[in-house]
């Protein structure tokens, strides 16, 4: 925790936004879609999601393969307790939303279901895209696939596997975006690094979910930002991303939102 706090008052002394950006494609990335204030009909849809899940009685054992909950001291979670949590928050929700649409990623994996917040999210953004999503616990995988019936979220497609097992299995040949949500530690996250950049092309983009969880994972997040194949990289604190456009000399940006 002490780490999460002196890394977030570095980050507000070092971070700008779009007047602080000499980079077209990165100044036209705040401008068009982080700041875009525009109140799409998706919000709403997002919004009941979130509702439906923060009235969810249901208790499921969760069975956690990551770094485990700072919040949680048994695996028996309600289910609305886990939303009101741990769960992606409305702002970030709609981020991602406007993300997807923007670049209209049309293969898409994320790593870390949970109760598929960022999954309808990503789904919303791209209706046509398809949609790979992998959670290792059996119960929150099937959760998150009945709220994915119930909105009508016909684009994703769920694994209960472990992200290793899943490389082998099922991965698709390249990716738009992967949105990588689990196993909160560097030497994981720097494996999911490796495998995916077997399945990048120019115009892929990486989203990093808590770069500033602790030490080890600020750490994995300084090293993929150095990797050759990285050109650009944006910290919003929250999230990195990457992107490996060659057209592009190599820049990091740390942006407020």
């Amino acid at each position: 925790m002490k780490h999460h706090i002196l890394s977030y008052f570095s980050f507000l002394l070092r971070s700008t936004n779009q007047h602080g950006v000499h980079s077209p494609f990165v100044y036209q990335l705040l401008t068009q879609c982080f700041y875009d204030k525009k109140q799409y009909d998706a919000y709403n849809i997002l919004k009941n999601y979130r509702k439906a899940l923060h009235t969810d009685s249901e208790t499921i054992k969760v069975t956690d393969f990551g770094a485990g909950s700072r919040v949680f001291k048994t695996n028996n979670r309600k289910v609305a307790a886990i939303a009101k949590h741990v769960a992606m928050m409305p702002k970030r929700q709609r981020l991602l939303f406007r993300l997807t649409q923007y670049f209209q990623f049309n293969n898409i994996l994320e790593l870390g279901t949970s109760l598929g917040m960022a999954t309808a999210a990503m789904a919303l953004g791209n209706p046509t895209a398809t949609i790979q999503t992998v959670e290792g616990c059996p119960n929150t995988v099937k959760k998150a696939t009945d709220y994915f019936t119930k909105y009508e979220l016909q684009n994703i497609t769920a694994y209960n596997q472990l992200f290793k097992d899943f490389f082998i299995e099922n991965a698709l040949e390249t990716y738009d975006l992967v949105f990588i949500d689990g196993n909160h530690n560097k030497e994981s996250t720097l494996q999911y690094f490796e495998w995916l950049l077997k399945h990048i092309h120019n115009d892929s983009v990486l989203l990093f979910d808590d770069i500033y969880w602790n030490t080890a994972m600020t750490e994995a997040w300084q090293e993929i930002i150095k990797h050759p194949r990285v050109t650009v990289s944006v910290d919003t604190f929250q999230w990195g991303l990457v992107f490996f456009r060659k057209e592009q000399r190599k820049q990091h940006f740390s942006i407020r939102l």
